[in-house]
């Protein structure tokens, strides 16, 4: 039962977190900020507020 139920809870989050990639990737503002976001993740994972600009 804690198997299945942590099983459940893995998913979620990383349902949760493919959804917040793709927000983060959906709005780029054109092609070139596209891939720098891209490649960002490939090498960092997803941004903090520090380098996704939320403190600027």
């Amino acid at each position: 039962m804690i198997a299945y139920f942590l099983e459940k809870l893995g998913s979620l989050l990383e349902r949760s977190e493919q959804y917040r990639r793709e927000a983060y990737l959906a709005s780029s503002a054109d092609l070139a900020d596209l891939e720098r976001r891209m490649r960002s993740l490939e090498a960092n994972g997803f941004p903090t507020e520090a380098n996704f600009g939320l403190n600027a």
